[in-house]
């Protein structure tokens, strides 16, 4: 085979990948549809899945039957039931929750520091949910509202007060605005993670729990915790699409929105006040999982073009596929962190995007 013909094939895949990535962009809503289609499928089977199968089609009925009343005809015995609602539909639900905040987080991010590697946690939110549920596993109380505790409470607080520490800094420094924030945000993580790595040090018995929530996971998700924290993540969401006209503005650059009419500073503190808050919720039921907020929006900016208006929603449907999906892998790994799985299959994919794109190659 000569050399022009071994390159036929290759450019030939090229062009198919080429046309797809026209068409995507041509029909960012149809590609939604496409996505939200998988997802519903994906949390169909994710609830049917783990030591005890149950069927698709019983899950279905189980789920009809639950939350509008809707007779199949179907029979299934209350083990089955309480499995399916009471078990693993919170678990795929909050997991689908999650994956959705972290990508739109994550989409929020990078538009607005203009930068691909940014990540829902590049402005300390980790760290200080980190320090927030260790500090809450030394004090020796134990509190529980709502299936929440001081874990919990102390996390999502621990993160909001991270950003709000970093912003304020932020300010007060002689360096541009997102230059000083990204500063900013390094140093306070730093030192916050010195404070994590001390509660961890004076931890003793908790320690395994305080792995436990650096690794992240869903085996504690109740449809109570996941009543609390979803109506976070929904007004944070609907704030951040609302304003993606406004995001595509800031990714221009600081002068250019403001010639566009965008009030830089107030819209920015506004953006960076909603990614933190779907952040701090998301931390706070579920602990740190990482890659999903790089990852995902990183990719869906690949195949749909730069417009926020298209990206926030397709992060929002593929985090959240990319999550229940992992949260599976977990269960049928013998229940492990998703955190691990995240990391596992985030962190070589992402290299391989960033291998693609040093070669020349398109997506």
């Amino acid at each position: 085979m000569t050399a022009t013909s071994a390159g036929i094939p290759a450019a030939r895949t090229r062009t198919r990948r080429t046309l797809l990535r026209e068409a995507a962009r041509r029909h960012p809503r149809a590609l939604f549809g496409g996505v939200m289609v998988v997802l519903g499928a994906l949390i169909v089977l994710a609830i049917g899945f783990g030591t005890v199968a149950i069927a698709p089609g019983t899950t279905v009925a189980i789920t009809l039957h639950r939350v509008l009343g809707i007779e199949t005809g179907a029979t299934w015995s209350a083990a089955s039931e309480a499995i399916v609602w009471d078990l693993r539909f919170p678990r795929v639900l909050t997991a689908a929750m999650v994956g959705a905040a972290l990508a739109v987080a994550g989409a929020t991010f990078q538009g607005l520091l203009r930068n691909p590697l940014a990540d829902p946690y590049v402005l300390g939110t980790a760290s200080g949910a980190a320090l927030g549920a260790a500090v809450a596993l030394l004090i020796p109380v134990r509190i529980v509202v709502v299936e929440f505790g001081l874990v919990h409470a102390f996390a999502f607080v621990g993160a909001l007060l991270a950003i709000t520490v970093v912003y304020r800094l932020s300010r007060l420094s002689a360096w541009s605005g997102m230059t000083s924030l990204l500063l900013t945000g390094y140093a306070v993580g730093s030192l916050l993670a010195a404070g994590l790595a001390m509660a961890m040090y004076l931890s003793g018995a908790t320690l395994r729990q305080i792995f436990a929530f650096l690794l992240g996971g869903f085996e504690a998700a109740t449809w109570p915790r996941l009543a609390i924290a979803l109506p976070l993540v929904v007004i944070g969401t609907a704030g951040i699409l609302w304003r993606a006209r406004v995001l595509n503005g800031l990714m221009l650059g600081e002068e250019a929105a403001a010639h566009l009419g965008v009030d830089v500073k107030r819209e920015r503190a506004i953006l960076l006040a909603l990614g933190s808050l779907v952040t701090a919720a998301a931390v706070a039921v579920s602990g740190l999982i990482g890659f999903v907020g790089l990852v995902v929006p990183h990719v869906v900016r690949l195949v749909v073009g730069p417009s926020a208006r298209a990206v926030l929603p397709l992060s929002i449907a593929a985090g959240a596929c990319l999550l229940v999906l992992a949260d599976l892998g977990a269960r049928l790994l013998g229940d492990i962190p998703v955190g691990v799985v995240s990391a596992l299959v985030g962190a070589p994919f992402f290299l391989f995007l960033l291998r693609r794109a040093q070669s020349g190659y398109e997506l």
